[in-house]
């Protein structure tokens, strides 16, 4: 893809970032009066203080992602001002699950910074209530599609692969949890490849990639099935590259600049970090990741992080990214739909070396 290209796609998402937020007043008003007409007025108070705190104030990249397919697959003559306003009202849908995702993961991950401010367990001391919260999140999702969404033909497709989404990324959620050994210290043999590989194409890949594309494919009208199946492998891949990048960001890049604080190696995350180094220890660096890895004293964590650059891991993840980046390029030219391919570059072009 040129450069030419990448800037276009970049220039339209920030469009899209500036009039998705015109939408929003629109969806927390219609959440709020779906409470008002049960007569709650504390309830209504708090779910808006929830849903500004914890929605709008990320990246929406996935929200973005499916506003960008859909002008990709969409035909010119189908894009109307009705058609973009329901595309951005179901980007929102994806954001919201996003906002209930993280409420819940950071609470599992005992996170402190999420988006430059206090997790929402930890706003005013909120606590484990903050499940709740996110279980509202996640019920005002459904709320919105169907008021929607209802009467369109694609209404159970949009609405089957929320769902279907929504428990593949819970599954990845056990795993991931599994494999840390709920706060314990984790058993380094379980840390392999595979394993690894799992909880990433469950936790993120299909709601980073596979949803947000797959409802903007149903959005404009195509059926063809032969058109999903040969979208599902290359959006595995490319959700699947975009968290091992974020293991690397957490490990390794700026926290001020991702508004997140790195808890990976104290609570003894299972990384693409984690799984190189143990494939590349000494017995001797191995009794070292044993003796630090998932532990909250941040002269072990420093340990850790020191081990992994004594093994050459930043020289490693940087071969492995460029070589990821041209494996999935190739593939991407494997597919028999250039509609897809266009939509497929400008994804991966997006999140190549990115830095948040």
């Amino acid at each position: 893809m040129t450069q030419s290209i990448t800037q276009s796609v970049q220039v339209m998402i920030e469009e899209e970032s500036r009039e998705m937020m015109t939408t929003w007043p629109d969806i927390v008003r219609d959440i709020i009066d779906a409470i008002k007409d049960l007569n709650i007025p504390d309830v209504v108070k708090w779910i808006e203080k929830v849903l500004q705190y914890n929605v709008p104030g990320g990246k929406k990249t996935r929200g973005l992602t499916l506003i960008y397919a859909y002008k990709i697959v969409i035909r010119n003559d189908q894009i109307t001002e009705d058609n973009i306003r329901l595309v951005r009202i179901l980007a929102w849908c994806v954001e919201l699950m996003q906002a209930y995702v993280l409420i819940i993961d950071d609470i599992m991950d005992h996170s402190l910074v999420r988006r430059g401010k206090p997790c929402w367990y930890r706003y005013n001391n909120i606590g484990a209530a903050a499940i709740n919260d996110g279980i509202l999140i996640e019920n005002a999702t459904f709320y919105i599609i169907q008021k929607y969404f209802k009467k369109k033909d694609y209404y159970i497709n949009i609405l089957e692969t929320f769902h279907d989404i929504i428990f593949k990324t819970l599954m990845g959620q056990c795993l991931d949890m599994l494999s840390t050994n709920f706060g314990k210290k984790p058993d380094l043999d379980l840390f392999t490849m595979d394993r690894y590989k799992s909880i990433i194409e469950y936790k993120t890949a299909y709601y980073t990639c596979i949803l947000p594309v797959t409802v903007a494919m149903y959005l404009a009208g195509i059926k063809d099935p032969e058109m999903f199946k040969q979208a599902t492998p290359v959006l595995l891949e490319i959700g699947r590259f975009y968290q091992i990048q974020d293991d690397y960001l957490s490990c390794f890049g700026n926290p001020e600049v991702r508004g997140k604080d790195d808890t990976d190696i104290q609570e003894g995350k299972c990384t693409w970090f984690i799984v190189v180094a143990l494939q590349r220890a000494t017995p001797e660096q191995r009794k070292i990741l044993e003796e630090c890895y998932g532990v909250s004293d941040p002269e072990k964590v420093k340990r850790v992080r020191q081990l992994f650059t004594d093994l050459n891991l930043l020289d490693a993840y940087s071969t492995f990214e460029e070589e990821t980046y041209n494996l999935i390029n190739v593939h991407i030219q494997q597919i028999s739909c250039g509609l897809l391919h266009n939509l497929f570059l400008g994804l991966l072009e997006q999140i190549y070396r990115r830095t948040s």
